[in-house]
């Protein structure tokens, strides 16, 4: 799923592209993607765009009368922009919806079948807010604010990170990456950190994601995102499992969703957790819930015993 750093240069790049740029028509190519039936969607058919902005990992289309269109890419959901003349790149069972502008077209697709992404046309702040979850954003949150999100529930770290309502735009990819850069299990309670850890944990978050939007908004200079994934070559421990760990050469380990006990990984995106057991548990291998039943004593308890 595109996180903040993807979506905050999906914004720069339709800011440049887009605002102040007249919407000729947006064509829905699939009957799934539209969530709203109230403003029709065809009133920002011959609309001007007045502005792009990110809401948590949702990408909002600002139009004139307070009308705000809302995408929601999820996992699959990507964004390509083409030039006139130039096809989309994906089929038609791909495609969601086409925006056509006079200079090019804004295709909106979707690489799955579950047909998650989606589109909203809201009238008024009021309700585009109410589509917020709330979560603090974590490059403009002060340390106070920061704590405050971090604790306000008591879970595990990697679960209180990709809780929307907790912090906005972090997901399953940066979240890895976050851990492993503060040195801290993904499996250690919000509120059982120490002072030097939360100051660790609070700078490797806002270190990481910006470094992430820099080298992202340099990758696409002022041209348009067209590889976004959340695999990416650079990333310590997400999507390398048994690779080595970039600080110690330790086999990177992972956790899947579908091997941990649910509650501990509510809120976080489909996917795995991935750690380095040496820089961030102390050498203790996490267990993995169908594994460690399955070799119960011979299950290793340390990256040495594997």
């Amino acid at each position: 799923m595109p996180e903040l750093p993807d979506v905050v240069v999906y914004v720069d790049a339709l800011t440049r592209h887009l605002v102040g740029r007249r919407l000729e028509r947006l064509t829905l190519h699939s009957p799934f993607v539209l969530r709203t039936v109230d403003p029709p969607i065809d009133r920002v058919d011959a609309q001007t765009v007045g502005g792009v902005r990110r809401i948590g990992k949702r990408i909002v289309f600002e139009f004139p009368d307070q009308l705000f269109l809302v995408i929601h890419l999820m996992i699959a959901g990507r964004l390509r922009w083409r030039e006139p003349g130039k096809k989309s790149g994906m089929g038609p069972k791909l495609m969601l919806a086409s925006f056509l502008f006079e200079h090019g077209t804004l295709f909106f697709t979707e690489a799955s079948s579950q047909k998650r992404a989606s589109l909203m046309l809201v009238r008024g702040e009021a309700a585009l807010h109410a589509l917020d979850p709330g979560g603090v954003e974590p490059l403009d949150a002060t340390p106070e604010q920061f704590h405050e999100a971090l604790t306000r529930e008591s879970h595990t770290l990697k679960r209180t990170l990709t809780d929307p309502h907790l912090f906005s735009g972090i997901g399953n990819a940066y979240s890895d990456e976050i851990l492993h850069a503060a040195r801290l299990s993904p499996l250690k309670l919000s509120r059982n950190l120490t002072d030097e850890e939360f100051g660790r944990l609070y700078d490797a978050t806002r270190t990481t994601l910006q470094w992430w939007v820099e080298r992202l908004r340099a990758e696409v200079g002022e041209g348009f995102p067209d590889k976004v994934t959340a695999f990416r070559d650079g990333m310590a421990v997400h999507g390398r499992f048994k690779l080595p760990c970039p600080v110690c050469g330790t086999p990177v380990q992972r956790i899947t969703r579908g091997q941990t006990p649910s509650s501990r990984f509510k809120g976080a995106d489909p996917g795995e957790c991935n750690y380095c057991a040496r820089c961030q548990t102390g050498g203790k291998l996490l267990a993995d819930r169908s594994l460690s039943r399955l070799l119960k004593s011979d299950w290793p308890r340390s990256i040495d015993e594997l």
